[in-house]
């Protein structure tokens, strides 16, 4: 089979990360103090992450999706405004998503390999890797799972389909991004009845109409039919209520749909690029267990604010070289404390507040938290808590500061 080759090509052995325990979240108060987690979000480099997770999960992970830079040699911010006009993009508010800028192609796909070569060692015996790229690198990655796992290994090249506006006048418009799939054993995960999607009307007519239709093979129209490898899902458009404002967010039932045909219930589902958190997010309201990661704290915390939606108990860590602070408390905060009420007077624009409301002064562990509405509406200034004898309070602004209050 052909092979790639780069300057340089070769696997190294990365240094593995310091792992440490930032907190230990219950959405609202779900299963505290003692219910264990269920996922784990990592800050940090994911290469580092991953080599320290390797003692523990080499050949356990179930599903990987992995969404990495696609090589466009951009930068990419986040909206972090409310109530803006989305046809006026000069008067967002914005701040840093994350680059996707590289010195050559040579850099980019050194940076895939690794990676990859990591991912390959986490998967289970059963397991599947989903590479969700588009047309500037997808052919280079091709060739890269073909050596990591073999080219007998390849399962789907899936193309998603969506619309969208297109600068794009002297050739047809480039809206389709490619998702790779390799799979590690011959026992791996399909389930294609969780996946069944309606035959189209026009198929239902036909099989109605004569008796003849498909060769006199008659499928089963109510059962409905597995999906081909062409999907169509809108992406989420500035309007859209899955909308977080991270930059290339991916839609809830495109990962979906990749959740329910490659793993089960109880399984263990990864993603080493989790951005703004569709993939654990969907991983956990389907009963999975989750890993995800992501160097960038905004994509931390824009995961963390979308699965406290769900009664799960998650770990936020970080590699200790990717520290997580907080500030002393500023006095534009005011916090006022009763006996079973926290409340604020504040006019700063905070994104998220949490409590500890029993802080033993080495893991936060949230019980409580308030964060500003995605779409419109204020963050609030009140939580319902019953207060022990040492209380912690954590802040974040929409700028992204944070600051800690221990009582």
């Amino acid at each position: 089979m052909p092979s790639i080759h780069w300057t340089g090509k070769h696997l190294a052995t990365p240094k593995p990360a310091l792992l440490t325990i930032d907190s230990i979240v219950h959405p609202n108060g779900f299963g505290y103090p003692k219910a264990e987690p269920t996922g784990r979000l990592f800050l940090g480099d994911n290469l580092s992450i991953m080599a320290a997770l390797l003692p523990e999960y080499e050949g356990s992970i179930n599903l990987i999706y992995a969404d990495p830079p696609f090589f466009t040699n951009r930068k990419f911010n986040a909206r972090i405004g409310r109530g803006e006009d989305s046809r006026k993009p000069d008067e967002w508010e914005i701040a840093d998503g994350y680059h996707d800028d590289w010195q050559d192609l040579d850099e980019y796909l050194d940076f895939l390999y690794q990676r990859l070569a990591l991912m390959y060692r986490l998967l289970a015996p059963n397991g599947t890797l989903y590479l969700h790229l588009d047309w500037h690198a997808d052919a280079y990655a091709r060739l890269i799972l073909d050596e990591l796992f073999g080219a007998d290994k390849f399962l789907n090249e899936i193309i998603w389909a969506y619309h969208g506006p297109s600068p794009i006048r002297s050739a047809f418009n480039r809206k389709h991004d490619t998702i790779l799939s390799y799979f590690k054993g011959k026992d791996y995960t399909f389930n294609a009845d969780a996946v069944r999607e309606p035959y189209n009307q026009n198929t239902v007519n036909t099989f109605k109409s004569s008796r003849k239709a498909g060769f006199g093979k008659i499928p089963d129209l109510d059962r409905g039919k597995v999906p081909e490898d062409w999907w169509y899902f809108p992406v989420v458009a500035r309007l859209h209520n899955e909308r977080t404002g991270y930059p290339t967010q991916k839609p809830n039932a495109l990962l979906e749909r990749i959740v329910l045909a490659s793993s089960n219930p109880g399984d263990l589902v990864a993603d080493f690029f989790c951005g703004s958190g569709t993939t654990p997010l969907i991983a956990a309201k389907h009963g999975r267990k989750f890993i995800a990661c992501d160097e960038n704290l905004r994509a931390i915390y824009t995961a963390r604010n979308r699965l406290v939606e769900l009664p799960k108990v998650f770990n936020i860590e970080h590699d200790k070289s990717f520290k997580i602070s907080y500030s002393i408390l500023p006095k534009s905060i005011k916090v006022n404390l009763k006996k079973d009420l926290i409340s604020l007077d504040t006019k700063l624009d905070l994104d998220y507040w949490e409590v500890d409301p029993a802080w033993n002064g080495k893991t936060f562990k949230s019980a409580i938290q308030a964060k500003r509405p995605v779409r419109s509406g204020n963050l609030p200034h009140e939580l319902k808590i019953k207060i022990g004898s040492n209380v912690c309070i954590r802040f974040v602004t929409i700028k992204g500061r944070k600051y800690q209050l221990n009582v």
